[in-house]
């Protein structure tokens, strides 16, 4: 099926032969070329400020809540996408707000599910050049030109990560999360992958290979947790919360 050729530049939409060559991203990373970036470059930062404060400004009330991440390619009947829409809703009645990248797939399923549980559906979408924006079940979205930005919303404003079966870019998201967990960035963190018989072969490799040869130690096999649940998922989160909440009241008094 042939997307429809809508391009995300910020808040900007542009079609046609209004979509440029390469992203935001792409130009900022690029070394090449000539001199030019020694004057560019000062306004540049002018405009990542600029996404700072749009998130933190938009985002900063939101209350509770919990990131969202899968795949975009997931078809809408696949049963992925159906245990993201229950889990969307779950979260939504457990008390949480639904943040994910706001895109389709598991995305929009997550979203679809907050949505139709009366919750906040919220979208942090990002410049690619295959995208269509964000999906019709975000009723809260922030478009964002640079990924660094964007994933700083993504830890910032969500107190646990749900990962269901995803791509390079779920990848990404997970292992971020693991690192700041690891590192002790981020404290009380839960991340839940959703789907054993997905993630079941990379968590068999890293216990046999880096666990194996001393690249990580059993806690950090403890950092994940494993279900095939939604309901148990979204608990898991709860109680996240509640230990979390306890041990702010112990340190208190």
């Amino acid at each position: 099926m042939t997307r429809r050729r809508d391009y995300q530049r910020g808040p900007v939409t542009l079609r046609g032969a209004r979509v440029p060559a390469s992203t935001t991203d792409q130009r900022l990373l690029d070394t090449r070329g000539s001199a030019d970036w020694v004057h560019t470059d000062p306004w540049r930062v002018m405009r990542i400020q600029a996404e700072f404060v749009e998130g933190f400004g938009t985002l900063s009330e939101l209350g509770r809540s919990v990131a969202v991440f899968g795949s975009a390619r997931t078809p809408a009947d696949h049963p992925s996408a159906a245990l993201a829409e229950q889990i969307g809703g779950e979260l939504v009645r457990a008390g949480y707000t639904v943040i994910t990248g706001g895109g389709p797939g598991i995305m929009e399923a997550a979203n679809k599910g907050a949505a139709a549980a009366g919750g906040t559906s919220v979208g942090l979408g990002i410049e690619l050049p295959f995208e269509t924006g964000l999906n019709e079940h975000v009723n809260v979205g922030i478009n964002f030109r640079y990924f660094f930005v964007r994933k700083l919303m993504f830890v910032k404003y969500s107190e646990g990560f749900v990962v269901l079966p995803g791509g390079v870019g779920t990848l990404d998201e997970l292992f971020e999360a693991l690192t700041l967990l690891q590192t002790g960035k981020v404290t009380s963190f839960p991340v839940v992958l959703v789907g054993s018989s997905f993630w079941g072969p990379l968590l068999d490799w890293l216990r046999e290979t880096l666990l194996a040869e001393g690249m990580i130690t059993p806690e950090d096999l403890d950092l994940v947790r494993v279900t095939d649940d939604p309901e148990e998922c979204v608990r898991w989160i709860v109680e996240a919360r509640r230990e979390r909440d306890a041990r702010s009241s112990d340190t208190a008094l």
